[in-house]
Protein backbone atom coordinates (compact mmCIF):
# COMPACT_ATOMS: atom_id res chain seq x y z
CA UNK A 1 0.00 0.00 0.00
CA UNK A 2 2.94 2.29 0.63
CA UNK A 3 3.92 1.89 -3.02
CA UNK A 4 0.44 2.95 -4.17
CA UNK A 5 0.58 5.92 -1.80
CA UNK A 6 3.97 6.92 -3.21
CA UNK A 7 2.67 6.69 -6.78
CA UNK A 8 -0.33 8.82 -5.86
CA UNK A 9 1.85 11.37 -4.08
CA UNK A 10 4.20 11.65 -7.06
CA UNK A 11 1.21 11.84 -9.42
CA UNK A 12 2.43 8.85 -11.42
CA UNK A 13 -1.04 7.40 -11.00
CA UNK A 14 -4.42 8.80 -10.00
CA UNK A 15 -7.08 7.47 -7.69
CA UNK A 16 -9.45 7.37 -10.64
CA UNK A 17 -7.04 5.07 -12.49
CA UNK A 18 -6.75 2.79 -9.46
CA UNK A 19 -10.51 2.59 -9.04
CA UNK A 20 -11.04 1.94 -12.74
CA UNK A 21 -8.49 -0.87 -12.49
CA UNK A 22 -10.43 -2.38 -9.59
CA UNK A 23 -13.71 -2.10 -11.47
CA UNK A 24 -12.19 -3.76 -14.53
CA UNK A 25 -10.81 -6.57 -12.39
CA UNK A 26 -14.21 -7.01 -10.74
CA UNK A 27 -15.94 -7.16 -14.12
CA UNK A 28 -13.41 -9.77 -15.26
CA UNK A 29 -13.61 -12.04 -12.22
CA UNK A 30 -17.09 -11.60 -10.73
CA UNK A 31 -18.81 -14.05 -13.11
CA UNK A 32 -16.68 -16.74 -11.45
CA UNK A 33 -16.18 -15.45 -7.90
CA UNK A 34 -19.41 -13.67 -6.87
CA UNK A 35 -17.49 -11.76 -4.18
CA UNK A 36 -19.71 -8.65 -4.36
CA UNK A 37 -23.41 -8.10 -3.72
CA UNK A 38 -23.32 -4.46 -4.79
CA UNK A 39 -20.68 -2.68 -6.92
CA UNK A 40 -20.95 1.10 -6.68
CA UNK A 41 -19.15 2.13 -9.85
CA UNK A 42 -20.59 5.63 -10.01
CA UNK A 43 -20.02 6.36 -6.34
CA UNK A 44 -16.48 4.93 -6.29
CA UNK A 45 -15.43 6.97 -9.33
CA UNK A 46 -16.93 10.13 -7.81
CA UNK A 47 -15.02 9.54 -4.57
CA UNK A 48 -11.84 8.85 -6.56
CA UNK A 49 -12.24 12.08 -8.53
CA UNK A 50 -12.66 13.99 -5.26
CA UNK A 51 -9.46 12.38 -3.95
CA UNK A 52 -7.61 13.42 -7.09
CA UNK A 53 -8.80 17.01 -6.68
CA UNK A 54 -7.64 17.08 -3.05
CA UNK A 55 -4.23 15.74 -3.96
CA UNK A 56 -3.86 18.18 -6.85
CA UNK A 57 -4.61 20.98 -4.39
CA UNK A 58 -2.05 19.57 -1.94
CA UNK A 59 -4.74 18.67 0.61
CA UNK A 60 -4.98 14.86 0.81
CA UNK A 61 -6.96 13.61 3.80
CA UNK A 62 -4.32 10.97 4.61
CA UNK A 63 -1.36 9.25 2.92
CA UNK A 64 -3.88 6.63 1.76
CA UNK A 65 -6.36 9.11 0.31
CA UNK A 66 -7.65 7.65 -2.96
CA UNK A 67 -6.85 3.97 -2.34
CA UNK A 68 -10.16 2.05 -2.65
CA UNK A 69 -11.58 -0.69 -0.47
CA UNK A 70 -14.60 -2.99 -0.16
CA UNK A 71 -16.95 -3.24 2.82
CA UNK A 72 -18.74 -6.34 4.07
CA UNK A 73 -22.45 -6.04 3.40
CA UNK A 74 -23.50 -6.14 7.05
CA UNK A 75 -21.81 -2.78 7.73
CA UNK A 76 -24.02 0.27 7.25
CA UNK A 77 -23.20 2.58 4.33
CA UNK A 78 -25.27 5.72 3.85
CA UNK A 79 -27.01 5.73 0.48
CA UNK A 80 -25.54 2.37 -0.49
CA UNK A 81 -27.59 -0.80 -0.18
CA UNK A 82 -26.83 -2.95 2.90
CA UNK A 83 -28.47 -6.37 2.60
CA UNK A 84 -26.70 -8.65 5.10
CA UNK A 85 -26.98 -11.16 2.20
CA UNK A 86 -30.64 -11.68 3.15
CA UNK A 87 -33.85 -11.53 1.17
CA UNK A 88 -35.24 -9.63 4.14
CA UNK A 89 -33.01 -6.59 3.48
CA UNK A 90 -32.46 -6.87 -0.27
CA UNK A 91 -33.87 -3.37 -0.83
CA UNK A 92 -32.66 -1.71 2.39
CA UNK A 93 -30.55 1.44 2.00
CA UNK A 94 -29.27 2.96 5.27
CA UNK A 95 -29.39 6.68 5.97
CA UNK A 96 -26.20 6.64 8.07
CA UNK A 97 -22.66 5.30 7.96
CA UNK A 98 -21.16 2.88 10.45
CA UNK A 99 -18.33 4.43 12.48
CA UNK A 100 -15.71 2.40 10.60
CA UNK A 101 -17.15 3.65 7.29
CA UNK A 102 -17.05 7.23 8.56
CA UNK A 103 -13.41 6.75 9.45
CA UNK A 104 -12.28 5.26 6.14
CA UNK A 105 -14.15 8.02 4.32
CA UNK A 106 -12.43 10.56 6.57
CA UNK A 107 -9.12 9.10 5.35
CA UNK A 108 -10.30 9.45 1.75
CA UNK A 109 -10.75 5.78 0.81
CA UNK A 110 -13.29 5.29 -2.00
CA UNK A 111 -15.74 2.42 -1.37
CA UNK A 112 -15.97 0.20 -4.45
CA UNK A 113 -18.88 -1.86 -3.16
CA UNK A 114 -20.35 -4.25 -0.61
CA UNK A 115 -19.09 -7.83 -0.35
CA UNK A 116 -20.94 -11.11 -0.03
CA UNK A 117 -21.35 -13.02 3.23
CA UNK A 118 -23.32 -15.76 4.89
CA UNK A 119 -26.78 -14.36 5.66
CA UNK A 120 -26.56 -12.09 8.70
CA UNK A 121 -22.97 -13.41 9.12
CA UNK A 122 -24.27 -16.84 10.18
CA UNK A 123 -21.98 -19.35 8.52
CA UNK A 124 -18.44 -20.41 7.66
CA UNK A 125 -18.53 -20.76 3.88
CA UNK A 126 -20.65 -17.95 2.34
CA UNK A 127 -22.90 -20.73 1.05
CA UNK A 128 -25.77 -19.33 3.12
CA UNK A 129 -26.02 -16.06 1.17
CA UNK A 130 -29.31 -15.25 -0.52
CA UNK A 131 -27.17 -13.85 -3.37
CA UNK A 132 -25.27 -17.04 -4.15
CA UNK A 133 -22.04 -18.62 -2.92
CA UNK A 134 -18.69 -16.85 -3.18
CA UNK A 135 -16.02 -19.03 -4.81
CA UNK A 136 -12.42 -19.39 -3.68
CA UNK A 137 -10.01 -17.53 -6.02
CA UNK A 138 -7.52 -20.40 -5.73
CA UNK A 139 -10.08 -23.01 -6.78
CA UNK A 140 -13.60 -21.95 -7.79
CA UNK A 141 -14.92 -25.38 -6.83
CA UNK A 142 -14.13 -24.57 -3.20
CA UNK A 143 -15.57 -22.14 -0.69
CA UNK A 144 -13.96 -18.83 0.19
CA UNK A 145 -14.84 -19.34 3.85
CA UNK A 146 -17.19 -17.26 5.90
CA UNK A 147 -18.85 -15.32 6.94
CA UNK A 148 -16.56 -12.64 5.44
CA UNK A 149 -15.96 -14.78 2.35
CA UNK A 150 -16.64 -11.99 -0.11
CA UNK A 151 -14.22 -9.61 1.61
CA UNK A 152 -11.45 -12.23 1.67
CA UNK A 153 -12.02 -13.38 -1.93
CA UNK A 154 -12.10 -9.79 -3.23
CA UNK A 155 -8.68 -9.11 -1.71
CA UNK A 156 -7.19 -12.45 -2.76
CA UNK A 157 -8.37 -11.98 -6.36
CA UNK A 158 -6.95 -8.43 -6.43
CA UNK A 159 -10.37 -6.91 -6.99
CA UNK A 160 -9.53 -4.42 -4.22
CA UNK A 161 -6.35 -3.71 -2.24
CA UNK A 162 -8.03 -4.22 1.15
CA UNK A 163 -11.43 -4.70 2.76
CA UNK A 164 -13.44 -4.58 5.98
CA UNK A 165 -15.12 -7.62 7.52
CA UNK A 166 -16.65 -8.72 10.80
CA UNK A 167 -15.58 -11.56 13.09
CA UNK A 168 -17.87 -13.21 15.66
CA UNK A 169 -16.26 -16.64 15.94
CA UNK A 170 -13.66 -16.62 13.19
CA UNK A 171 -15.47 -14.89 10.33
CA UNK A 172 -12.43 -12.83 9.27
CA UNK A 173 -9.62 -15.25 10.10
CA UNK A 174 -11.15 -18.41 8.62
CA UNK A 175 -11.82 -16.94 5.14
CA UNK A 176 -8.45 -15.18 5.30
CA UNK A 177 -6.87 -18.60 5.84
CA UNK A 178 -8.86 -20.23 3.04
CA UNK A 179 -8.11 -17.42 0.57
CA UNK A 180 -4.47 -16.85 1.49
CA UNK A 181 -4.69 -13.28 2.81
CA UNK A 182 -4.12 -11.53 6.12
CA UNK A 183 -7.10 -11.05 8.42
CA UNK A 184 -7.26 -9.34 11.84
CA UNK A 185 -9.88 -9.70 14.56
CA UNK A 186 -9.12 -6.83 16.94
CA UNK A 187 -9.49 -6.93 20.71
CA UNK A 188 -13.09 -6.59 21.83
CA UNK A 189 -13.89 -2.90 22.16
CA UNK A 190 -10.90 -1.70 20.11
CA UNK A 191 -13.01 -0.94 17.02
CA UNK A 192 -16.50 0.52 17.14
CA UNK A 193 -19.38 -1.79 16.25
CA UNK A 194 -21.75 1.13 15.70
CA UNK A 195 -23.49 0.58 12.38
CA UNK A 196 -22.43 -3.06 12.04
CA UNK A 197 -25.59 -5.20 12.03
CA UNK A 198 -25.44 -7.21 15.24
CA UNK A 199 -25.18 -11.00 15.25
CA UNK A 200 -23.89 -11.53 18.80
CA UNK A 201 -22.94 -8.21 20.40
CA UNK A 202 -20.74 -9.74 23.10
CA UNK A 203 -18.59 -11.39 20.39
CA UNK A 204 -18.79 -9.20 17.25
CA UNK A 205 -15.82 -7.16 16.06
CA UNK A 206 -15.06 -5.28 12.85
CA UNK A 207 -11.63 -6.03 11.41
CA UNK A 208 -9.39 -5.80 8.35
CA UNK A 209 -8.29 -7.98 5.44
CA UNK A 210 -5.36 -7.31 3.11
CA UNK A 211 -2.69 -9.12 1.11
CA UNK A 212 0.15 -8.03 3.38
CA UNK A 213 0.53 -7.64 7.13
CA UNK A 214 1.49 -3.98 6.86
CA UNK A 215 -1.59 -3.20 4.78
CA UNK A 216 -3.86 -4.85 7.35
CA UNK A 217 -2.13 -2.76 10.04
CA UNK A 218 -2.57 0.47 8.04
CA UNK A 219 -6.29 -0.14 7.57
CA UNK A 220 -6.62 -1.04 11.25
CA UNK A 221 -4.96 2.25 12.17
CA UNK A 222 -7.73 4.07 10.26
CA UNK A 223 -10.64 2.39 12.08
CA UNK A 224 -9.32 1.79 15.63
CA UNK A 225 -10.21 4.00 18.55
CA UNK A 226 -12.92 4.85 21.04
CA UNK A 227 -16.46 5.72 19.97
CA UNK A 228 -19.10 7.02 22.41
CA UNK A 229 -21.84 5.53 20.20
CA UNK A 230 -20.66 1.99 21.02
CA UNK A 231 -21.49 1.11 24.64
CA UNK A 232 -18.55 -1.32 24.94
CA UNK A 233 -16.00 0.80 23.11
CA UNK A 234 -12.79 0.78 25.12
CA UNK A 235 -10.87 3.90 25.99
CA UNK A 236 -7.81 2.59 24.18
CA UNK A 237 -6.14 5.23 21.99
CA UNK A 238 -5.92 5.03 18.23
CA UNK A 239 -3.42 2.69 16.64
CA UNK A 240 -0.28 4.05 14.93
CA UNK A 241 1.16 2.01 12.06
CA UNK A 242 4.07 0.00 13.55
CA UNK A 243 7.70 0.73 12.79
CA UNK A 244 8.74 -2.77 11.80
CA UNK A 245 11.35 -4.42 14.01
CA UNK A 246 11.91 -8.09 13.31
CA UNK A 247 14.29 -8.31 16.27
CA UNK A 248 11.17 -8.32 18.46
CA UNK A 249 11.12 -12.09 17.87
CA UNK A 250 14.34 -12.59 19.81
CA UNK A 251 13.45 -13.95 23.23
CA UNK A 252 9.74 -13.83 22.43
CA UNK A 253 7.80 -16.39 24.42
CA UNK A 254 5.54 -18.19 21.94
CA UNK A 255 2.83 -20.36 23.46
CA UNK A 256 1.99 -23.52 21.53
CA UNK A 257 -1.24 -25.03 22.92
CA UNK A 258 -1.25 -28.82 22.71
CA UNK A 259 -5.02 -28.93 22.26
CA UNK A 260 -4.70 -27.28 18.82
CA UNK A 261 -2.44 -30.04 17.49
CA UNK A 262 -4.61 -33.07 18.17
CA UNK A 263 -6.91 -35.32 16.14
CA UNK A 264 -8.86 -33.56 13.43
CA UNK A 265 -5.97 -31.39 12.29
CA UNK A 266 -5.02 -31.96 8.66
CA UNK A 267 -1.47 -33.34 8.36
CA UNK A 268 -0.35 -30.79 5.76
CA UNK A 269 -1.74 -27.91 7.82
CA UNK A 270 0.08 -29.22 10.90
CA UNK A 271 3.39 -29.50 9.04
CA UNK A 272 3.14 -25.97 7.60
CA UNK A 273 2.31 -24.45 10.98
CA UNK A 274 5.12 -26.32 12.70
CA UNK A 275 7.54 -25.13 10.01
CA UNK A 276 6.49 -21.56 10.75
CA UNK A 277 6.96 -22.18 14.47
CA UNK A 278 10.42 -23.57 13.86
CA UNK A 279 11.19 -20.52 11.77
CA UNK A 280 10.28 -18.32 14.71
CA UNK A 281 12.52 -20.44 16.92
CA UNK A 282 15.35 -20.01 14.41
CA UNK A 283 14.91 -16.25 14.74
CA UNK A 284 15.32 -16.46 18.49
CA UNK A 285 11.82 -17.07 19.79
CA UNK A 286 11.27 -19.48 22.66
CA UNK A 287 8.58 -22.07 21.87
CA UNK A 288 6.74 -22.88 25.07
CA UNK A 289 4.16 -25.69 25.24
CA UNK A 290 1.02 -24.53 27.03
CA UNK A 291 -2.42 -25.94 27.70
CA UNK A 292 -5.82 -24.39 27.09
CA UNK A 293 -7.89 -27.26 28.48
CA UNK A 294 -11.26 -25.53 28.17
CA UNK A 295 -10.80 -25.05 24.42
CA UNK A 296 -12.60 -28.36 23.85
CA UNK A 297 -15.74 -26.64 25.12
CA UNK A 298 -15.23 -23.48 23.05
CA UNK A 299 -17.40 -24.48 20.07
CA UNK A 300 -20.33 -25.66 22.23
CA UNK A 301 -20.07 -22.52 24.36
CA UNK A 302 -19.79 -20.28 21.32
CA UNK A 303 -22.77 -21.84 19.54
CA UNK A 304 -24.96 -21.57 22.63
CA UNK A 305 -24.15 -17.91 23.15
CA UNK A 306 -24.16 -16.86 19.50
CA UNK A 307 -27.55 -18.44 18.80
CA UNK A 308 -29.03 -16.93 21.96
CA UNK A 309 -27.81 -13.44 21.10
CA UNK A 310 -28.80 -13.82 17.44
CA UNK A 311 -32.31 -14.83 18.44
CA UNK A 312 -32.61 -11.65 20.46
CA UNK A 313 -30.94 -9.34 17.92
CA UNK A 314 -32.96 -10.58 14.95
CA UNK A 315 -36.28 -10.07 16.75
CA UNK A 316 -36.23 -6.52 15.34
CA UNK A 317 -36.62 -7.87 11.79
CA UNK A 318 -40.38 -8.22 11.71
CA UNK A 319 -41.60 -6.59 8.51
CA UNK A 320 -42.55 -3.42 10.35
CA UNK A 321 -39.41 -1.62 11.48
CA UNK A 322 -36.99 -3.42 9.16
CA UNK A 323 -37.23 -5.69 6.16
CA UNK A 324 -39.79 -6.58 3.56
CA UNK A 325 -43.34 -7.16 4.73
CA UNK A 326 -45.70 -9.97 3.74
CA UNK A 327 -49.21 -8.63 4.28
CA UNK A 328 -51.65 -10.69 6.32
CA UNK A 329 -54.99 -10.36 8.09
CA UNK A 330 -53.48 -9.75 11.55
CA UNK A 331 -50.18 -8.62 13.03
CA UNK A 332 -49.00 -11.98 14.36
CA UNK A 333 -49.58 -13.70 11.03
CA UNK A 334 -47.83 -10.83 9.25
CA UNK A 335 -44.79 -11.19 11.56
CA UNK A 336 -44.63 -14.95 11.01
CA UNK A 337 -45.03 -14.76 7.23
CA UNK A 338 -42.56 -11.91 6.85
CA UNK A 339 -39.88 -13.69 8.89
CA UNK A 340 -40.62 -16.99 7.21
CA UNK A 341 -40.19 -15.51 3.74
CA UNK A 342 -37.27 -13.23 4.63
CA UNK A 343 -34.90 -15.52 6.54
CA UNK A 344 -32.93 -18.42 5.07
CA UNK A 345 -32.64 -21.91 6.54
CA UNK A 346 -29.48 -21.33 8.58
CA UNK A 347 -30.80 -18.13 10.12
CA UNK A 348 -34.04 -19.86 11.06
CA UNK A 349 -32.10 -22.75 12.55
CA UNK A 350 -30.06 -20.44 14.76
CA UNK A 351 -33.06 -18.38 15.81
CA UNK A 352 -34.86 -21.53 16.91
CA UNK A 353 -31.81 -22.83 18.77
CA UNK A 354 -31.32 -19.47 20.43
CA UNK A 355 -34.94 -19.19 21.45
CA UNK A 356 -34.73 -22.69 22.92
CA UNK A 357 -31.64 -22.02 25.08
CA UNK A 358 -33.18 -18.75 26.30
CA UNK A 359 -36.52 -20.31 27.20
CA UNK A 360 -37.45 -20.29 30.87
CA UNK A 361 -37.22 -24.08 31.16
CA UNK A 362 -33.76 -24.33 29.58
CA UNK A 363 -32.07 -21.01 30.37
CA UNK A 364 -30.18 -22.29 33.40
CA UNK A 365 -29.09 -25.55 31.78
CA UNK A 366 -27.78 -23.98 28.56
CA UNK A 367 -27.34 -20.20 28.41
CA UNK A 368 -26.32 -19.70 32.03
CA UNK A 369 -24.00 -22.70 31.91
CA UNK A 370 -22.40 -21.43 28.72
CA UNK A 371 -21.66 -18.10 30.38
CA UNK A 372 -19.93 -19.91 33.22
CA UNK A 373 -17.82 -21.94 30.80
CA UNK A 374 -16.98 -18.75 28.91
CA UNK A 375 -15.56 -17.36 32.14
CA UNK A 376 -13.39 -20.47 32.51
CA UNK A 377 -12.15 -20.06 28.92
CA UNK A 378 -11.28 -16.41 29.59
CA UNK A 379 -9.41 -17.43 32.73
CA UNK A 380 -7.44 -20.07 30.81
CA UNK A 381 -6.40 -17.51 28.21
CA UNK A 382 -5.49 -14.94 30.87
CA UNK A 383 -3.28 -17.50 32.66
CA UNK A 384 -1.58 -18.38 29.40
CA UNK A 385 -0.65 -14.74 28.80
CA UNK A 386 1.01 -14.62 32.19
CA UNK A 387 3.46 -17.20 30.82
CA UNK A 388 3.80 -16.25 27.13
CA UNK A 389 3.74 -13.16 24.92
CA UNK A 390 1.72 -14.57 22.00
CA UNK A 391 -0.03 -17.84 21.21
CA UNK A 392 0.44 -19.46 17.80
CA UNK A 393 -1.92 -22.07 16.34
CA UNK A 394 -3.35 -23.22 13.02
CA UNK A 395 -6.17 -20.93 11.91
CA UNK A 396 -8.34 -23.77 10.61
CA UNK A 397 -8.16 -27.57 10.86
CA UNK A 398 -8.14 -27.95 7.06
CA UNK A 399 -7.69 -25.94 3.89
CA UNK A 400 -10.73 -24.76 1.92
CA UNK A 401 -13.32 -27.49 1.42
CA UNK A 402 -15.44 -28.05 -1.67
CA UNK A 403 -18.71 -26.21 -2.18
CA UNK A 404 -21.54 -28.42 -0.92
CA UNK A 405 -19.19 -30.75 0.91
CA UNK A 406 -20.34 -29.97 4.45
CA UNK A 407 -24.04 -30.76 4.43
CA UNK A 408 -24.16 -31.40 8.18
CA UNK A 409 -24.37 -28.06 10.05
CA UNK A 410 -22.27 -29.48 12.90
CA UNK A 411 -19.40 -30.15 10.47
CA UNK A 412 -19.65 -26.56 9.28
CA UNK A 413 -19.57 -25.23 12.84
CA UNK A 414 -16.27 -27.05 13.46
CA UNK A 415 -14.60 -24.70 10.96
CA UNK A 416 -14.37 -22.28 13.91
CA UNK A 417 -12.70 -24.86 16.17
CA UNK A 418 -9.48 -22.85 16.54
CA UNK A 419 -10.84 -19.33 16.22
CA UNK A 420 -13.81 -19.09 18.62
CA UNK A 421 -11.65 -18.95 21.76
CA UNK A 422 -10.30 -15.50 20.84
CA UNK A 423 -13.86 -14.15 20.51
CA UNK A 424 -15.02 -15.72 23.73
CA UNK A 425 -12.07 -14.25 25.64
CA UNK A 426 -12.08 -10.90 23.81
CA UNK A 427 -8.40 -10.97 22.82
CA UNK A 428 -6.98 -10.05 19.41
CA UNK A 429 -6.00 -12.61 16.77
CA UNK A 430 -4.62 -12.52 13.24
CA UNK A 431 -4.40 -15.08 10.45
CA UNK A 432 -1.72 -14.96 7.77
CA UNK A 433 -0.58 -17.40 5.09
CA UNK A 434 2.23 -19.77 6.05
CA UNK A 435 2.30 -22.05 3.01
CA UNK A 436 0.15 -24.12 0.68
CA UNK A 437 -0.94 -27.76 0.64
CA UNK A 438 -0.32 -30.31 -2.11
CA UNK A 439 -3.31 -28.91 -4.07
CA UNK A 440 -1.99 -25.36 -3.95
CA UNK A 441 -4.54 -24.23 -1.36
CA UNK A 442 -3.42 -21.65 1.23
CA UNK A 443 -2.71 -22.64 4.84
CA UNK A 444 -3.28 -20.10 7.61
CA UNK A 445 -1.27 -19.45 10.77
CA UNK A 446 -3.08 -17.81 13.70
CA UNK A 447 -1.26 -15.45 16.07
CA UNK A 448 -3.24 -14.62 19.20
CA UNK A 449 -2.32 -11.62 21.35
CA UNK A 450 -3.47 -10.39 24.74
CA UNK A 451 -6.06 -7.63 25.11
CA UNK A 452 -4.97 -4.60 23.07
CA UNK A 453 -1.85 -6.50 21.98
CA UNK A 454 -2.30 -5.77 18.27
CA UNK A 455 1.11 -4.05 18.00
CA UNK A 456 2.98 -7.20 19.04
CA UNK A 457 0.74 -9.46 16.94
CA UNK A 458 1.46 -7.37 13.85
CA UNK A 459 5.20 -7.36 14.59
CA UNK A 460 5.32 -11.15 14.93
CA UNK A 461 3.14 -11.61 11.83
CA UNK A 462 5.43 -9.32 9.85
CA UNK A 463 8.46 -11.36 10.91
CA UNK A 464 6.70 -14.57 9.83
CA UNK A 465 5.64 -13.02 6.53
CA UNK A 466 9.17 -11.83 5.75
CA UNK A 467 10.74 -15.21 6.47
CA UNK A 468 8.08 -17.77 5.51
CA UNK A 469 6.47 -15.93 2.62
CA UNK A 470 2.84 -15.38 1.70
CA UNK A 471 2.02 -18.45 -0.37
CA UNK A 472 0.84 -18.29 -3.97
CA UNK A 473 -1.38 -15.91 -5.88
CA UNK A 474 -4.93 -16.73 -6.83
CA UNK A 475 -5.74 -18.74 -9.94
CA UNK A 476 -8.67 -16.55 -11.02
Amino acid sequence: MRRLAELLQSKQISSTEIVRGCLERIEETEPVLNAFITVDEEGALAQAAAADRRRAAGEPLSPWDGIPLAVKDNISTSGLRTTCASRFLRNYTPIFDATVVERVKRAGLPIVGKTNLDEFAMGSSTEYSAFGVTKNPHDPLRVAGGSSGGSAAAVAAEQVPWSLGTDTGGSIRQPASFCGVVGLKPSYGRVSRYGAVALAPSLDQVGTLARKVEDAAILFSLIAGADPRDAVSAGAPGFPVPVWDDTVVRGLRVGVPEEFFSSGLNEEVEKAVKRALQNLADQGAVLQPISLPTNEYAIDTYLTLVTAEASSCLARFDGVRYGERVEAADANTMFAKSRGAGFGHEVKRRIMLGTYVLSASHYEAYYEQAQKVRTLIKQDVARAFQEVDVIVTPTTPTTAFKIGEKRNPLEMYLSDLYTATANLSGVCALSLPCGVDSQGLPIGLQIIGDHFGEELVFQVAHAVEESVGRGTGSEV
